[in-house]
Order: structure tokens, then sequence, then C-alpha cells
């Protein structure tokens, strides 16, 4: 799966780090090295700035934008530290929360909720709400309480009935942890998702079942393991471990864990049943 959450989150991580100069006005540089693109705040009831809660509160359909980044939600508020720099006109934002119809977008990528919330200091990144999801021209990434991406670590994390769809397969489980490494070409993205907890995989052919899954992105290979059951039909295969290939549809099922010993594999397979009438003399 293309990556949803560097590419979107980790921009907005760094995008919406406001500082070094107070916000009364559009063109505040960004914290995070300075960084030579403008941000450009504006909100349709005004920006609101409270010196002694340190806080910059923007209302009413608030918009922030640098680069080909936008972030939208009926208010915005950045919280700040004065900064240590000389003049004594600099700050520090060290947490920017976002509250209703969130929407985060890049030219690639969407990301959807009601509540949102940057830890500056940990590089962390969380969204929370009814309708929680990632949208990318290929994946859409949901989850029922909360997605976040730590922007250090390069980990995103889905929790709740989270669900990964492209074309028509699914992968579903109680938390999905995705890890992302660099591509040819320099950019991040997925290289493998752990999903823990009511693992399903589904296409419109089988569908697999587990406690734990890994799922290989490059090459669209899953490994499931705990009560495992693979069903086709009206066929079903139970075991201890399985592979998936998504790619050529060849599922492979053992009674453990290579290499360790386990139980012998047990399937249920139905005959075709022959229409009524058609049968022999």
């Amino acid at each position: 799966m293309r990556t949803p959450a560097p590419g979107l989150l980790g921009l907005a991580a760094a995008a919406l780090l406001m500082g070094q100069a107070p916000v009364g006005a559009q063109g505040i540089s960004g914290l995070r090295g300075g960084g030579d693109k403008p941000l450009e705040i504006n909100a349709d009831e005004g920006i609101e700035w409270r010196r002694d809660s340190k806080q910059y509160i923007a209302r009413g359909n608030a918009r922030a934008a640098q680069g080909d980044l936008e972030v939208f939600a009926d208010a915005l508020t950045a919280f700040y530290r004065p900064g240590s720099g000389g003049g004594g006109g600099g700050s520090d934002i060290y947490r920017i929360d976002v509250e209703g119809n969130v929407r985060i977008v890049t030219p690639k990528e969407k990301a959807y909720g009601d509540l949102g919330r940057y830890d500056v200091e940990r590089g962390l990144l969380v969204l929370w709400g009814d309708e929680l999801r990632f949208e990318t021209a290929e994946d859409t990434i949901t989850a029922r309480d909360s997605l976040e991406y730590w922007e250090n670590e390069q980990v995103a994390v889905a929790r709740g009935n989270a669900v990964a769809t492209r074309e028509d397969k699914r992968v579903r489980g109680d938390i999905m942890t995705a890890r992302f490494t660099e591509d040819a070409s320099g950019d991040l993205a997925i290289d493998r998702v752990d999903i823990n907890g009511n693992v399903l995989i589904s296409t419109p052919q089988e569908s697999v079942r587990g406690d734990r899954g890994i799922y290989f992105v490059r090459r669209q290979v899953a490994t499931l393991t705990g009560d495992v059951k693979i069903t086709r039909g009206d066929n079903q295969l139970n075991g201890r471990y399985a592979e998936v290939n998504l790619k050529t549809g060849v599922s492979k099922l053992r009674g453990a864990v290579p290499g360790q010993a386990g139980s012998r594999v047990r399937g249920l397979l139905v005959p075709r049943r022959k229409p009524e009438g058609s049968g022999g003399s």
C-alpha cells in the first residue's frame, strides 16, 4: 500500500509548526528548521492571541496552509512558550490542537477526523472521531478509536477495528501498525503492517482469519498465526499458521509456525450439490 501517513501526517507535523514570530498575520515561517515557505492562517471569525495562557486560536472554518499542505478545522489552537532566541520576539510552539471537521489535505492524500493533536516535542500526531480515515489514490485506512503517526520512528498506528482496503482486497484488525522505509526514489512507503487481534484478510474469493498477522506490502504476502481459518465458499481449513499471497491468490496452511512442532491441519471440504432431478436412474 502506498503510505498515507508520512506523506500526509509527516508533512502536516512539519508544516503546522508555527513559530519564530507572533501569529498575528499571514506569512509565518515554519518552526522546524526555519522553513523557507510561509505558513498562511486564516479564519472566518478571526485569530485570537491569549498572551497570559500563551495560545493562538483561529476560529470559524480555520485554514492553515504551507506549500501544498492544507489543514482545515472549525478551530485551530497553537500553544507556545517564549523563545530563547535573541530579540525577545520568538516563540516555540509545543502543541497544536484542531477541532471540528478536521481535514488534512495534500495533492496525493487526505485525512479526516473530528479532533486532532500534534505533540511537537514527541513528534506525535493523533486524530480522533467517528469517521476516521486516510485516503490516497489507491488505499483507504479507517479506524474506530484513533489514527496516529510517530514522526521520529516513522510508524503509523490505527486503533480500534482498523481496516485497510485496496481495490477488492481488505485487511482488518483491532490494532494495525504500519512501518515505513525509503523506496527507490527516496520517498517513504509502507514496508510492513503488523496486525493484532481479530485479524481478517479478505478477497472476493476467500477470507483468512487469525489472532495476529504481518503484511509485507511490497511482496503482497501476509502471514497469520494463532487460531487460523481459511474459508473459500463452503470449504474451510483450520491451522496455526498461514501464508497468504494476495497477488497470486495462493494460500498455504500449517499446523504451527515453521520450525515448531504443531498439530495437524484440519479441513472441511463440502462437495458441490447436484441440481435436483439430475441424478442417475
